[in-house]
């Protein structure tokens, strides 16, 4: 097997896994948009599971389109490579460029124009507590949101348990926080036990697991992005050589 041959070969196994992998999220994301009252049925069985946990079944749309994107480029590149298709080869290409550079584009804008995304940061909570404030205990989207949320990080609001504070929530509970801010204590949960537990609110901590695993965050990045320019040689040395067999 020539060296032409060699890289054919890679390339067919490489986008063969992607493809499998993005029928199989594309497959899952159906099921969970399809067959949702089996799930629901599921999740309501569950023991301590929290008030708007079925919100999770949204997920299905991110599954989907996550699943659809790897279908399409892993079919590009393997069938491309299997029928030395220079069109299809390209189209990869540009596919993976295009993705390529949106991930560096999102890296120098963190990196560029940190005042930026402080500010935006800032916004965001500030839109999150309002949200907290008019919607928590009485919309299920935003009820489901933070409760699955906390219950992940193991946190409390976005700041801290005050972000309830006048919440419908709060109001309709005698003056009690959600159980989360006290340690998921069954209990009441008032500002006294609360500020004792001292449980960080969801920003604080998602700041602090990134913090903690920054190093294997970035080792993922510099692969994911290894794995993109190789995919991109392999298919531009495949595309020149196909081109010159047929010339």
């Amino acid at each position: 097997m020539g060296c032409f041959g060699f890289l054919k070969v890679i390339m067919f196994i490489f986008n063969g896994v992607i493809f499998l992998a993005g029928a199989a999220i594309l497959a899952v994301g159906i099921w969970v948009k399809v067959d949702s009252g089996s799930i629901l049925s599921f999740l309501g069985k569950i023991d301590g599971a929290p008030a708007g946990v079925t919100q999770v079944l949204n997920v299905g749309y991110l599954l989907i389109a996550v699943g659809a994107v790897l279908l399409v480029i892993g079919f590009l590149g393997c069938w491309g490579a299997a029928r030395e298709s220079r069109c299809m080869l390209l189209l990869f290409f540009t596919i993976v460029l295009l993705v390529f550079i949106a991930e560096i584009a999102g890296a120098i804008v963190i990196l560029v124009f940190k005042p930026l995304v402080k500010d935006l940061t800032d916004k965001l909570g500030t839109s999150a507590v309002q949200s907290i404030k008019a919607d928590y205990g009485k919309g299920n989207d935003v009820t489901g949101l933070w409760n699955i949320t906390m219950m992940t990080l193991t946190c409390c609001g976005f700041n801290n348990y005050t972000d309830f504070s006048d919440s419908p929530y709060y109001k309709n509970n005698n003056n009690e926080f959600p159980p989360q801010c006290c340690s998921g204590s069954k209990n009441s949960c008032n500002s006294t036990m609360a500020e004792t537990t001292g449980v960080s609110g969801c920003f604080s901590k998602l700041q602090k697991l990134i913090n903690n695993n920054i190093v294997i965050i970035a080792a993922v990045a510099l692969g994911i992005a290894a794995l993109e320019i190789s995919a991109m040689v392999v298919s531009m040395i495949l595309y020149c050589k196909i081109g010159s067999k047929m010339g």
